[in-house]
Parts: structure tokens; C-alpha cells; sequence
């Protein structure tokens, strides 16, 4: 699942592969950018925000989001993807390297210098170099909603999904409905950053210190299965700002009260 180390890494690897190489091919098939085409630009660099990839190209910004299922998938000029065509909402191609976004979203092209329009709204970013903690506990602190719901919100922090919502919150002993504000959010945020920032150079995602397939979680996606901790089931619900937005939720009714 897509949470800010996996697309710190994805643009890692987009950033190596294209950096000052001119674009051959420009390629967006979705409904409002599909005319655009950056074909002899520059491209300056790949950076993240959160969960949010900018592909700075010429004087403009190709912005994309990963979503649930989301990718950007490298290729050499005329090597056999792997993936369905139809699938495919926008190429970056250069002469040495070919970018395929896989089932991406929020696929746009805006001037550069306008990108705070599509990221200004988010909470400070944990992997990011102006990474402020005291603002992102301010944030999380004064959300009125759920802590599991509090730290999902990316206007509070930039980069946490639904797993490490759900991880760290076992971690911290802490039931996903319990209000934000009876939380010791100071230490849940230094938890997270710790561990995004240790996830974020591995190949396999872990909180558990156990990167084996299937031992990498304490309770997410482990639901009715025992906690490793104490033997009891792991519980599953929902959670959600409204009911049009719940996730799905992970504890473990012992080790988190």
C-alpha cells in the first residue's frame, strides 16, 4: 500500500532515471490533460510531498497521487510492459528511460511556480527536509475527531496511511476511536517519524522489526488472527471523518486500551 516511504522510494527511482534528460515522449491519458505535452522539456526532478509526486518538467509541474493502487513503473525505450495498457494514465519518455504511471490519480499539469495550490493545505511531512514536529503534534492535538481519523488527515501530517495508522497506534496501546486530544500525541508522532524514517530505505515495509513475508505487521490485515503480543483475536472495524470516508481498522482489544 502507497504511504509516504513508498513514495519517497518511487520518486527515488523516477528522480535517478530522468533527472536532465529531455522528454521524447509525453503521454497523459486521463480527461482534462490528455493535449498537454512537455515533448522537448527538461525534466528537473521528481520530489515528494506527503503522498504526492511532482515531476517538474520545463517551466511546469506534472502532479500524480498514488491513491490505493497507484504506480510509476520504469522501462527501457520499447521494452515490453508488464502491466495492462488500459491501465496506463500517463509516460514520461526520455532517450534513455521510459516513466509509466499505472492507475495513478489526480493526474495534472500546472505552471511550477503554482504548485503550493496542490500541496500548501498538508501537515508537515516526516521525510521531508522542513520536517516540523511541533506542528504537527499542534495539529494532531487540537483535532476533535478520532486518532486514528486525527493522524490519517494529511492536513494534519503529511505521509501516514491507513497501516502505519493502525501500527502505531498498537504500538502506543492506543484503541483507534479514543479521542485525539486524550492521546499523547507527542509521543505517537515521534513513534511515526522514527519509523517511517526507518522504513523508508527498505525494500519490505516493517514494524515489527521482521521483514519476512507475513511477519512484517502486529495487526493490520490481521484480523481474527491471534496478537503476537498476548494471544488475543485481533479485532477489525471502521472508521472515518463520515461514512462516505471510513477505513478499515486493525487493534487488538488487550494491548490496546
Amino acid at each position: 500500500m502507497p504511504e509516504g516511504d513508498t513514495v519517497l522510494q518511487a520518486t527515488r527511482r523516477l528522480d535517478e532515471a530522468l533527472r536532465g534528460q529531455q522528454v521524447t515522449r509525453f503521454d497523459l491519458r486521463v480527461p482534462g490533460a490528455a493535449t498537454v505535452d512537455l515533448t522537448g522539456e527538461l525534466v528537473h526532478g521528481v520530489v515528494p510531498r506527503g503522498k504526492h509526486i511532482l515531476m517538474r518538467i520545463g517551466d511546469r509541474t506534472l502532479h500524480s497521487h498514488l491513491r490505493m493502487d497507484g504506480a510509476w513503473r520504469l522501462y527501457r525505450p520499447g521494452e515490453k510492459w508488464r502491466h495492462p495498457t488500459f491501465k496506463v494514465r500517463a509516460i514520461v519518455g526520455t532517450a534513455m528511460r521510459e516513466a509509466v504511471g499505472i492507475d495513478i490519480a489526480e493526474v495534472r499539469v500546472i505552471p511550477t511556480r503554482d504548485e503550493a495550490q496542490l500541496v500548501a493545505h498538508l501537515g508537515p511531512d516526516p521525510l521531508a527536509a522542513d520536517w516540523d514536529a511541533a506542528e504537527a503534534v499542534r495539529r494532531v492535538s487540537g483535532d476533535t475527531r478520532s486518532i486514528h481519523v486525527a493522524l490519517l488527515d494529511q492536513r494534519n501530517v503529511a505521509g501516514f496511511g491507513n497501516e502505519y495508522a493502525a501500527e502505531l497506534l498498537f504500538l502506543r496501546g492506543v484503541l483507534p476511536e479514543t479521542p485525539a486530544a486524550e492521546v499523547d500525541v507527542e509521543a505517537l508522532i515521534d513513534l511515526g517519524v522514527r519509523t517511517i524514517r526507518a522504513n523508508r530505505d527498505r525494500v519490505d515495509r516493517t514494524f515489527t522489526g521482521d521483514a519476512r513475508r507475513g511477519f512484517t505487521d502486529w495487526v493490520y490485515g490481521r484480523a481474527n488472527r491471534p496478537c503476537r503480543r498476548c494471544g488475543t483475536l485481533i479485532r477489525r472495524g471502521e472508521l472515518g471523518a463520515d461514512p462516505t470516508r471510513e477505513r478499515v481498522t486493525f487493534w487488538c482489544p488487550n494491548c490496546q486500551r
